[in-house]
């Protein structure tokens, strides 16, 4: 597994570099983001880890050009650990976010969670397509495709939530079980994460994204999946 750390903060390279190697990742470190880029399209890592704060272009702006290239997981640290901080890099396109200072074991849990969830995204389980009314998704690709649309990528975390909703069409699922389904631990407690990548699903999906049809919020309960025509009879 192949992680590339971008971080113009030479201790925490070193360290980060040192926990990830210490568990036989290979690490390649670059403190320019700009030039981040360029190494994220030529090597297409498994993971990317990067930090916030950095100059000419903050961690936030590198998220949304890196998803204009790339679905790989980011992970994204920061000394800012508000909840806004978190939903501000979860909408940009990170996979997860962890506030400095951190403890190592966490950031090594961090990682293999992602990874997991990263491969597991690619072979889900019984299926590689998945349809409900003129929805499919395809997760070897990671595009989802809407009838009479061109296909959308997906990234992983985007992926997983996507067919946990479809796969339990018509059922409505809690915040909790969709953050145990996609992300297998919560947030340090902020239940922010799921509400942030439905938001994201649902701009790929709707047409009208403040008018949901497909994934639509059941208040006081969590979201349910339905196809096109139930959604109208919902509404």
């Amino acid at each position: 597994m192949r992680i590339v750390v971008v971080d113009d903060d030479p201790p925490t390279v070193k360290m980060v570099s040192f926990l990830l190697r210490e568990e036989n990742y290979t690490v390649s470190s670059i403190s320019q983001p700009v030039a981040a880029l360029e190494l994220i399209e030529n090597e297409q890592p498994d993971l990317v880890i990067l930090d916030v704060m950095m100059p000419r272009l903050d961690g936030l702006e590198l998220t949304q050009r890196i998803r204009q290239i790339s679905s790989v997981p980011i992970l994204i640290l920061s000394a800012k650990g508000q909840v806004a901080d978190k939903v501000s890099a979860l909408s940009v396109g990170a996979d997860d976010y962890m506030a400095k200072p951190f403890e190592p074991a966490e950031l090594l849990a961090r990682v293999k969670a992602i990874i997991r969830r990263s491969s597991l995204a690619a072979s889900l389980e019984v299926k590689t397509k998945l349809n409900v009314g003129d929805v499919e998704i395809n997760t070897v690709e990671g595009k989802v495709r809407i009838k009479g649309q061109p296909p959308k990528s997906l990234t992983p975390t985007e992926m997983r939530l996507l067919y946990c909703l479809m796969r339990n069409a018509g059922r409505i699922l809690t915040r909790d079980v969709l953050r145990q389904a996609v992300w297998e631990y919560d947030y340090e407690g902020d239940s922010n994460g799921v509400d942030v990548y439905v938001k994201r699903l649902r701009t790929k999906l709707e047409s009208d994204p403040s008018t949901p049809k497909l994934i639509i919020t059941v208040r006081g309960y969590g979201y349910k999946f339905v196809q096109p025509a139930a959604a109208l009879q919902h509404e």
